[in-house]
């Protein structure tokens, strides 16, 4: 029986999804589906995952457009476990991080979204700033309790909502806060939706980098439109403008410039996204058609 089905978009990588696919191994449990969707235009990831047919349950999925949420779609409409799980290409799970996930699910009924941060490869958190305490997901808090390698939601509600906003996220110009979205979605619905800073996922901390410097327009922009789509106070929104600014300050006076220019595309890409007045539309989204 499948509990879990954790749906992989990838577009670029190969090693890092064998080393994936190890730490899923490593949890030790029989009941896990990985549906890896695959936007390469070429077969890169045959041989990658060949090894690996016969060892768990593999789908390999193709998909000719290049935007993630598309893939998370079309892998939600194949999946068939009870709990949906959306890892990055280049992410890792600790040990034992599904027996803490089922046992959150198993111990609660009414929940129907799980959230937890995101932990640095080289130790401690990565990726953004994260809240402490464990509890409710609320519109007030979700900026610092969602990213989408480590999202879990029960599947049913998952297809109901209408899985990812296709016009957000990588490979659109709305290029993240595609998870936020999605919990805030539930949320707004009347869904109960937790946060547990213990429950970690490993990924690359690209925070300062120049590869996150180049994205870091693009991703504002994301975190803008989502801010803007579920209308939260001046309170939330406001230390979204007031710390990149301070970031650009900081960093010119200790002659960062590369960081200078992190911070200033950010705020941009925030401001761009925040003044979009077509993202209250995409509140609802029609439900997606999945396995039985």
């Amino acid at each position: 029986m499948i509990r879990f089905s954790l749906v992989m978009a990838t577009r670029g990588r190969t090693t890092e999804i064998g080393e994936f696919l190890d730490s899923v191994l490593a949890q030790g449990r029989d009941d896990a589906e990985v549906i890896v969707v695959d936007q390469n235009g070429d077969d890169r990831l045959v041989s990658v995952l060949a090894p690996y047919l016969t060892r768990l349950p593999l789908t390999h999925l193709r998909s000719s457009v290049a935007n993630a949420n598309h893939a998370r779609n079309l892998g939600l409409r194949a999946a068939r476990g009870e709990i949906v799980g959306f890892p990055d290409d280049d992410c890792l799970y600790p040990r034992g991080v599904l027996d803490r996930v089922a046992a959150a699910f198993a111990a609660e009924p009414a929940l129907m979204v799980l959230t937890g941060p995101a932990e640095s490869p080289e130790g401690g958190l990565g990726s953004g700033r994260w809240r402490a305490e464990a509890g409710p997901i609320t519109a007030q808090n979700a900026w610092t309790s969602v990213i989408e390698f480590n999202l879990w939601l029960r599947r049913k509600l998952a297809l109901a909502l209408g899985g990812f906003d296709e016009e957000m996220g990588p490979g659109t110009p709305i290029g993240s806060a595609e998870g936020n979205d999605l919990v805030l979605r539930a949320v707004n619905a009347g869904h109960y939706a937790a946060y547990d800073p213990a429950l970690r996922v490993i990924h690359p901390d690209k925070r300062l980098t120049d590869v996150a410097t180049a994205r870091a327009r693009l991703y504002g922009r994301g975190l803008g439109f989502a801010l803007r789509r579920h209308g939260v106070p001046a309170a939330v929104w406001l230390p979204f403008a007031i710390r990149p600014l301070g970031g650009v300050a900081v960093s010119l006076l200790k002659l960062r410039p590369r960081d200078a220019a992190y911070y200033a595309m950010t705020l941009l890409g925030r401001l761009e996204g925040f003044v979009q007045r077509s993202a209250s539309a995409g509140r609802v989204r029609p439900a997606i058609q999945g396995q039985p």
